[in-house]
């Protein structure tokens, strides 16, 4: 009899878990942090050490919560050139969380080098933001036409003087080159920071005009202040279309933690040069230099401390924002979970839409200097206006009504190599889509 209830208890695992999971999780951090930083004060242990303990709690909070998403994504994994996207960004509070748990823990060995792999990941997110957006409106309508009906987008502040870019394809290849760009240049910076480490010319937080940390600071913030403008800008013209996926929540996890990561850095960082912080961690006042390399070093240790435990907050954001359950659906018959987890690291979508970002470039420079294409002068026509049908996004993404109107072009797409392996059945004048993973 008992063995029978623990059965039943056993296989209705889904109904218990997440309360077992809030209450052991709201146990550790209300109670067994709180007592283990008491206990570590009484015997007197190390700051830095209990730093990286309790960020080490945090971080191994955080990272079950995102593999359970990525798992259940691969699970249901019924929109695979959406789903591709949002596993790449759910990646994001892994990399970043333990990125700054080791470089806490072993700050002089190891930092370079993870520091260099985050940066990288970070320009990666946006790029998949912005085509997990654009893939999403391509499969609903046309997307070219859709946005040449619409009314004209004006900049806004701090760049509202420009002119504002012309509706449809133009103002959809500038806010995707917008984003595209910050990859392009954050690969090469990072290339170049991690050389000039190697060299030593290269320390950061190091305010120098002989440093390379101070240009290469400047340009990827250029380059990332375009790139989310680019996005903000494409949110505001195409908000409408996005609601059923409710995008803010999505943009605003993205946003946080790449910006306020950032802007927590810089914060922290002029906080030591005021000498706000040179009394709780005791830094020398006497001597100058020994003082500033003790402020770049406290300044890291203080920010990959808050990370460790912002990207617990980020875990929990993700679930909710990047839910896997609009994407629930039974009749769908996915394929191995295995070889699904393998397509989502082929990176040949990243390659053709960075060559195509170059082309574009490109070509945009010598009708300048030529003085020759007119307004129109990106490639590709237009057809009729697909309908956005309305309803949640479980609705929009799931239900067989969804694609009804004007078939799409899927001009905005992106294919990476590998996905020969979904075969696409879409019959002659059919709503219906069947999309089965091989």
């Amino acid at each position: 009899m008992c063995g029978e209830r623990c059965r039943v208890f056993c296989s209705q695992w889904r109904l218990w878990i997440r309360p077992l999971v809030f209450v052991v999780y709201g146990a550790i951090i209300l109670g067994f942090v709180p007592y283990l930083i008491y206990t570590l004060i009484l015997h007197e242990i190390n700051g830095f050490k209990i730093a990286w303990l309790i960020g080490g709690i945090f971080v191994f909070m955080a990272i079950p919560i995102t593999l359970w998403e990525i798992v259940q994504h691969l699970i249901n994994y019924t929109k695979p050139k959406l789903q591709k996207h949002i596993i790449r960004i759910l990646w994001m509070v892994p990399v970043y969380a333990l990125n700054a748990w080791l470089v806490l823990g072993y700050p002089s060995s190891l930092a370079r080098y993870l520091d260099t792999a985050r940066e990288c990941y970070e320009a990666y997110v946006i790029y998949n933001f912005m085509m997990f957006l654009l893939n999403f409106l391509d499969d609903e309508m046309d997307l070219d036409a859709t946005m040449e009906t619409k009314p004209q987008t004006n900049h806004i502040f701090p760049l509202c003087c420009l002119k504002p870019w012309r509706m449809g394809r133009e103002f959809i290849h500038r806010c995707k080159h917008g984003i595209l760009q910050y990859t392009v240049f954050h690969l090469l910076t990072t290339f170049i920071a991690f050389v000039c480490g190697q060299l030593g010319v290269y320390e950061e937080g190091k305010l120098s005009p002989k440093n390379a940390f101070v240009y290469l600071f400047v340009v990827n913030n250029l380059s990332q202040f375009v790139a989310m403008y680019c996005l903000v800008l494409f949110y505001k013209a195409m908000r409408r279309e996005l609601d059923p996926m409710s995008p803010l929540a999505k943009f605003l996890c993205i946003k946080a933690v790449v910006f306020f990561s950032f802007f927590q850095g810089v914060a922290i960082m002029f906080l030591m040069k005021a000498e706000f912080m040179h009394e709780l961690f005791g830094i020398p006042a006497d001597n100058p230099e020994e003082a500033e390399k003790q402020e770049r070093k406290d300044s890291s240790i203080m920010q990959n401390f808050l990370i460790c435990i912002e990207m617990f907050i980020a875990a929990v954001a993700h679930h909710y924002a990047f839910s896997y359950k609009a994407y629930i659906d039974e009749e769908y018959q996915t394929g191995n979970c295995c070889h699904t987890f393998l397509l989502i690291w082929d990176i040949s979508d990243v390659r053709s839409d960075i060559r195509e970002h170059v082309y574009v470039v490109s070509e945009g420079m010598k009708r300048r200097l030529t003085s020759r294409g007119g307004r129109g002068g990106w490639p590709g026509g237009t057809s009729a206006v697909g309908g956005a049908s309305g309803g949640d996004e479980h609705t929009r993404l799931i239900a067989p009504h969804a694609h009804s109107g004007s078939r799409s072009t899927h001009r905005y797409m992106s294919t990476s190599d590998s996905e020969h392996d979904i075969v696409i059945h879409q019959g002659e004048g059919s709503d219906v889509e069947d999309i089965k993973a091989i």
